[in-house]
């Protein structure tokens, strides 16, 4: 009886571990699903506002190239919660016929002890059983089994009913599963016919960007001129403050050579914006989608269009506004021909940059804090286009990813 017991307990124990881990699996689906819904959400939104121009265009095809991945992504997770839920049904079917196995075999014992004790008239053999023992101690003895086999006819009655109550439920749940199924199940073909049309979407705004290639490749060449003019003042400020710094007294070594010298403070603020690496917080106000990826990249469809990013590109809503993603201190604003303002901050030897502003509410010197809005983004075409913000992160003189340090 007692490794019985044990065997329960585990076999118990087991089935518990693994409902809590498909539950898990079900929330994380299920959170995944919800991320996957707002970022097509939020990237309609925006294909909603863009313009007629070319890098316009090209602008609505890398958000549409995101949807799509989206899409897919979530047709995918669609397709992992239908696995989830045929193993799932899988398994309560199994329970509903070990369940009714089991109850089958309890009625059955339950039976033919009831049909024992009637057949006997139990009443007068109890009796009879109890007054015909030879001595007191067979008398005690017989009274203790008759207690304990009343007991027993009791108890059996009690877990037929807990058997078919649990049998129930377990039936309740398989129908709730179909149900749930068959609904995952809809919402991934409405996904798959969705997909196939923004597809189409697609291959129409490639083939009109290809009849627009000249341009394309014009608008694009602004673009870079107006790119490596920030560049070339971000490095002539990141010079100019290691100069300064250099001078200032009570500092440490600089990490590399011709770098910035830190006071403790700053190399306090430095390592702690390090440490929270991939915990930044995104760098506009009402979140956007990154329509533009860092450093050297070759269009997926159009072959003859290679950009070179120093940050990210986001695009947002109008009226959005940069803010900062972490406590520093603002070194400079700059005022750029096409690109609006700039505001560049210090996070010891870090730097931040958000560019393309129309509207900026701080100026050099000033402190910052965690998400303080840093101004206003601006939105071409009277507000009726195209809302971005281009972000960059600098340690020193190189340039890094911003997509490794923004929070996911």
């Amino acid at each position: 009886m007692k490794l019985k017991s044990i065997l329960v307990i585990v076999f118990s124990s087991l089935i518990l571990f693994i409902t809590a881990q498909d539950s898990k699996k079900k929330s994380e689906l299920e959170r995944l699903k919800r991320a996957a819904h707002e970022k097509i959400a939020e990237t309609n939104r925006l294909l909603s506002e863009t313009n007629k121009s070319a890098v316009s265009s090209l602008n609505a095809l890398n958000l549409l190239n995101e949807e799509i991945s989206m899409r897919r992504t979530l047709i995918q997770t669609l397709n992992n919660e239908i696995s989830l839920l045929d193993k799932e049904h899988s398994t309560i079917s199994k329970d509903i016929v070990t369940l009714e196995k089991d109850l089958q075999v309890k009625k059955t014992k339950y039976g033919e002890a009831m049909r024992n004790i009637y057949s006997k008239r139990s009443g007068i053999d109890e009796v009879v059983f109890v007054l015909s023992a030879q001595s007191f101690t067979q008398t005690w003895r017989r009274m203790r089994y008759l207690k304990e086999y009343s007991d027993w006819r009791k108890r059996q009655a009690h877990e037929i009913t807990l058997k078919q109550s649990e049998l129930i439920a377990k039936k309740s749940d398989l129908q709730k599963k179909k149900t749930e199924k068959e609904k995952v199940m809809t919402e991934r073909k409405t996904e798959a016919n969705d997909l196939k049309e923004k597809e189409k979407k697609q291959q129409t705004l490639i083939s009109g960007l290809q009849k627009k290639k000249k341009q394309l490749e014009s608008e694009l060449k602004k673009q870079r001129q107006t790119a490596q003019n920030l560049d070339k003042q971000i490095q002539r400020l990141i010079e100019e403050e290691a100069r300064k710094s250099a001078a200032k007294k009570n500092t440490q070594p600089p990490a590399v050579k011709g770098g910035y010298a830190m006071t403790k403070e700053e190399s306090v603020l430095s390592g702690s914006f390090e440490k929270n690496k991939g915990k930044l917080p995104f760098p506009v106000n009402s979140g956007g989608v990154i329509v533009g990826k860092f450093g050297s990249q070759q269009h997926p469809q159009l072959k003859h269009v290679v950009t070179n990013n120093s940050g990210i590109e986001i695009r947002a809503k109008s009226g959005a506004e940069a803010r900062s993603v972490y406590d520093g201190e603002i070194v400079k604003v700059i005022i750029l021909p096409g690109a609006n303002s700039a505001i560049i901050a210090r996070h010891g030897n870090y730097m931040t940059v958000y560019s393309n502003l129309s509207q900026v509410y701080v100026k050099a010197g000033d402190k910052v804090s965690t998400r303080q809005s840093l101004g206003k983004i601006f939105t071409d075409d009277d507000g009726k286009g195209e809302t971005k913000m281009q972000f960059q992160i600098w340690k020193e003189s190189t340039k890094l990813n911003p997509e490794h340090w923004i929070v996911k």
